[in-house]
């Protein structure tokens, strides 16, 4: 576990089908802000896809120095109907490193005890399909975490990064 948090990473299944983890950093790496997504793309430990680049200039422009996404499905897709179809489109290990993914970030490091960085959600329209949405939320309310977003759809779901204006901050996410 300690060399994926310290570098550019991803943590993707054997069978390539579920990607867990992503993270980034640049300048040290100590201010972690997670994203928690619906479903990976394309990225993984060395290619970043236009979705994690946009992650990375907010994490940049609110002074952090290192990103880790997370998913509510772990299948990758390149879009969500795809993903819907899957056998298994939460991946049998997706909510181990979702959990772990926060607990990072919410409670440091050994290199940096005292973090606490934003968990960031934002998977858009189709976050509810299995209730997966709410099985996140309920966790994170469980460990008092403070769920953030940057917008919300017009059915109250936080919306996806990509497409956001940026200049964008995170505000508590209500529901």
């Amino acid at each position: 576990m300690a060399d994926f948090w310290n570098k550019n990473g991803a943590i993707i299944s054997d069978c390539g089908k579920y990607r867990y983890r992503l993270s980034r950093e640049w300048d040290g790496g100590t201010k972690p802000c997670l994203f928690i997504m619906l479903n990976p793309s394309t990225a993984d430990a060395e290619q970043d896809d236009p979705t994690i680049r946009r992650c990375i200039n907010f994490a940049r422009a609110w002074g952090r120095n290192e990103l880790i996404v997370a998913n509510l499905f772990a299948y990758r897709a390149t879009s969500p109907q795809d993903m819907m179809t899957a056998a298994d489109p939460v991946g049998p290990e997706n909510m181990q490193h979702v959990k772990e993914a926060a607990d990072y970030v919410l409670n440091g490091h050994e290199m940096f005890p005292d973090g606490r960085g934003p968990i960031v959600c934002a998977w858009g329209a189709h976050g509810t399909f299995m209730d997966q949405d709410q099985t996140v939320l309920g966790w994170l309310q469980d460990v008092q975490a403070t769920p953030m977003a940057l917008a919300l759809t017009k059915d109250g779901q936080p919306r996806h990064p990509l497409y956001l204006k940026s200049g964008l901050r995170p505000v508590p996410f209500v529901r």
